[in-house]
Order: C-alpha cells, then sequence, then structure tokens
C-alpha cells in the first residue's frame, strides 16, 4: 500500500455495461480534484457534507464526458475518514475510463485492492474485524451467510473481544503494579481473586471457540458427499432437491463417470452437493477413476448421504468403508425408491426421488447434521475466520501458562508475561497489534474500489 496521505480512486461499481456507474475518490485533494472536471451550480469544495449535487464532467479541452450526481462526505464523516466523493455517472465503459483518466491527470492514482477500507481502518473508522466482514458481507451468498458477516461489522465479536482484552489489561496492571512495590512487598490482587478472573476470561475465550464450527458453516457452506452403489437413485436425488435436471439418470449403472457439484441453500445455509460416481468392483478405467474421485469426495466432505435402494441389500461392507473414510456421525444412511413396496426402519431415512415423499425429512437431519444443536441469536459473537479462531487459542494457552505461574507460586514477572501474551493475541483480532504482512494479505483478497 502507498502513503496514507494521497488521493486515491477507484470504480465502486462492478465492472462492465450498466445503467450507471460510481466512481470513488478519497483522500486530502478529493474535493479539489473533482472541481477541476466538474461543473454544477457550487463548487465541490464550498459543498456541505452529505449532499449531492447535479453537474457536468469536462475533459482539459472542454469535451463534455457526461452529466452526473456528485455525492459529497467531509472527513471524518465518510467511509474512510477523510474528505470522499462518490460521481454517479451513465455506466459506459467509455465514459468510465475518461473519467477516471481525467481524474488520475489532476492528482489522484487507481486505488489498490481493499484500500479504501484499509484506509478506514487506519482511520479509525473501523477495527480490523470489521474491516474483514465488509468484504464477507459483498461474496454473501445466503441469509445466514450474510446475518453472520453482518454480525461482524456491527461489531459483536469487537465488542466481546475488547470486553475480554480490558479485563486482561487490568489484572496484568495490578500485577505489574506490584513489582513495582517489590521491596514493600506489597500484593494489589488476592492470588485466588486472580484466578477466579482468568479462569472466567478463558471460559468466555472457551465458548467463543465452540463457535468456530457454526461460524465456518455458515460463512463457507457445507460440503455434502451422495454415495452409494451404482443406480440406486443418487442423481434423481440432486435433481429432485435441486429442482431441475442437473445430473443424467439411466437404469443403466455407472451413468455417473465424475463428481457433480451443485449448490443449493437449505434453510439460509449454503449446501454444495457433489453427486459421485457409484462405488463398485470395476475393470473400466474411466469408471475407476470416477470411483477413486467418490471416495475422495467422500473424505473432505462434512456430511455424507450413503444412498441406498429399498429392494437391493443393504451393502454392509460399503457402509463400513464409508466409515473408514469418514466417521458415523456425518454419515446419514437413506433408502430411495420408497414409493415401491418395502418394509421401513424408522430409525432410517425413506425418501422417494420420484414422488417426493420423505425429502423434507432429509433436509431437516441435513441441517442438523451440519450444524448440531447450536443454537445462536443474531446477537451472538460468532467466530467464523480462522485468524481469528487462531488468536483466540493462542490467547487461551497463555492464560493457561499464567494460571500455571500462578499455581505453582511463581514471582509476578512470570505471571504477567502469560497474561500480557494473552491479551496481545486478543489485540491482534482487533488490530491494535498487528503486522503490515498481516494487513496486506487480509486487503489483498478486496476488489479494487472497495
Amino acid at each position: 500500500m502507498n502513503y496514507i496521505d494521497d488521493t486515491i480512486t477507484a470504480l465502486a461499481t462492478a465492472p462492465g455495461a450498466g445503467a450507471i456507474a460510481v466512481i470513488r475518490i478519497s483522500g486530502g485533494d478529493a474535493f479539489a480534484i473533482t472541481d477541476k472536471i466538474f461543473h454544477g451550480k457550487a463548487k465541490i469544495s464550498d459543498a456541505a457534507s452529505h449532499t449531492i449535487h447535479y453537474g457536468k464532467i469536462y475533459s482539459a479541452a472542454g469535451e463534455e464526458i457526461d452529466d452526473v450526481l456528485v455525492s459529497v462526505f467531509r472527513s471524518p464523516h465518510s467511509y474512510t475518514g477523510e474528505h470522499s466523493v462518490e460521481i454517479s455517472t451513465h455506466g459506459s465503459q467509455l465514459i468510465i475510463k475518461k473519467i477516471l483518466e481525467l481524474l488520475i491527470q489532476n492528482g489522484a492514482r487507481i486505488a489498490e485492492p481493499g484500500e479504501f477500507t484499509k484506509r478506514a481502518f487506519l482511520n479509525n473508522r473501523i477495527d480490523l474485524t470489521q474491516a474483514e466482514a465488509v468484504i464477507e458481507v459483498i461474496s454473501a451468498r445466503t441469509d445466514a451467510s450474510l446475518k453472520g458477516a453482518r454480525n461482524q461489522l456491527d461489531g459483536l465479536l469487537s465488542q466481546k473481544v475488547n470486553d475480554l482484552r480490558s479485563r486482561l489489561v487490568n489484572a496484568s496492571s495490578l500485577v505489574e503494579l506490584e513489582l513495582d512495590f517489590a521491596e514493600e512487598d506489597l500484593e494489589f490482587i488476592d492470588r485466588t481473586a486472580l484466578i477466579e478472573r482468568v479462569e472466567e476470561i478463558k471460559k468466555e475465550i472457551d465458548s467463543l471457540l465452540a463457535t468456530y464450527s457454526f461460524g465456518r458453516i455458515i460463512r463457507d457452506g457445507v460440503n455434502v458427499a451422495l454415495v452409494g452403489q451404482p443406480n440406486v437413485g443418487k442423481s434423481s436425488l440432486l435433481n429432485y432437491i435441486m429442482k431441475e435436471s442437473r445430473a443424467i439418470v439411466s437404469e443403466i449403472p455407472g451413468t455417473t463417470r465424475d463428481v457433480i457439484r451443485e449448490e443449493v441453500s437449505i434453510g439460509g445455509i449454503l449446501f454444495r452437493l457433489f453427486d459421485t460416481a457409484g462405488i463398485r468392483p470395476t475393470e473400466d478405467s474411466i469408471e475407476k477413476e470416477g470411483v477413486f474421485r467418490s471416495r475422495d469426495a467422500v473424505k473432505n466432505a462434512d456430511v455424507v448421504l450413503f444412498i441406498n435402494d429399498v429392494e437391493q441389500k443393504f451393502p454392509a461392507e460399503l457402509y463400513q468403508e464409508l466409515l473408514d473414510l469418514s466417521n458415523k456421525e456425518k454419515v446419514i444412511t437413506v433408502f430411495n425408491k420408497s414409493d415401491l413396496p418395502h418394509v421401513e426402519n424408522f430409525e432410517e431415512i425413506f425418501v422417494s426421488a420420484k414422488t417426493g415423499k420423505g425429502i423434507d425429512i432429509l433436509l431437516s437431519n441435513l441441517q442438523t447434521a451440519a450444524i448440531g444443536s447450536n443454537f445462536y441469536t443474531e446477537q451472538t459473537a460468532i467466530v467464523s475466520n480462522a485468524r481469528h479462531y487462531d488468536s483466540l487459542r493462542k490467547s487461551k494457552e497463555n492464560l493457561e501458562t499464567a494460571l500455571d505461574s500462578i499455581n505453582a507460586k511463581m514471582s509476578g514477572e512470570f505471571i504477567s508475561v502469560g497474561l500480557r501474551s494473552a491479551e496481545s493475541s486478543l489485540s491482534e483480532i482487533i488490530g491494535i497489534v498487528t503486522s503490515d504482512d498481516i494487513l496486506n494479505n487480509i486487503f489483498s483478497k478486496f476488489c479494487i474500489g472497495k
């Protein structure tokens, strides 16, 4: 990233032709640069914050480029915390190109990926977890992932981490204060009370860590492998769930030779359904590769739907193989073709990909298998980011080290190191303490213009 005292610009809307496009400008010279190319009733430099102005954009040679609306945001009340301008123009690629060229000629430069949001972070408009949530909101594809991203953007996780950090700072400060009065042998905090404080903070960190499995699911979705012997109706079941013909269905065994991936939102959660080739011994080289990929899909799946035919003998060997590749908690046994005569075992799930019988029960079980019994409200701080999880884990480990030091009746220096290290790990989450490498890695994942 370049210096924060220059002025940047970029297209903020998606590239491509459209009805309108928005070009964003931010920095100390945003108003002055805009005034050089914009002609309206008043100068942008004199305009009040949060106002919109109609006018025209002209080139240096006096060529009219387009009529536009210019939105004005004065520092610090803007997204970046700097003077900012947003130019709404017609969505022609040629017009966008010409306006950006004019802005660059007059002193702006093209923003780097995520630079607007990075400036918002550096100017204390948002913390690091909120900055990361911006890209999650943009990329959200289901109701659950959007709510989770909004949860983080609204600062619920930040507030929780800040609270834990403040309590740790308070505790470690008292321990460190004792070191300044070591010769007087004063105790500013009773060791039993200190243990209680640290244990309580560790317990709350454990609660946050426990949300990660659920948070990862609502953020990234659930991988579901549809597995079974050939011709048990895996592709038919996929087609029924998708409400369209996505996989070839045939009475000939081995029709599916490769893994077919489709995505569907169930209860607001993204499920990736992998229709796999039927697993059976075969001499066909292509089918062999399909079976190999099926087994690989099982290994990487969050949930395995073991599809069977009510008219066929239950394949105990294949079931055991699935348990070896995955684990029992992940495997849901399903009997398809329940529209045919059969005897039902109520411990299993019986469906018909032909009539839809039992599909609602299957989808309900699928959701339960994915998210378990976890119940979180929209006001619950949820961890969905691997970086946050790792920092919380390190903080917990440092707290355990501090507790070991207290219980071993070690001096305050050793206790303080553990507490301060735990606090530092929490600070990394919200960006109070962080390296340039971490920042560059985070913001490089953003699109230009955000």
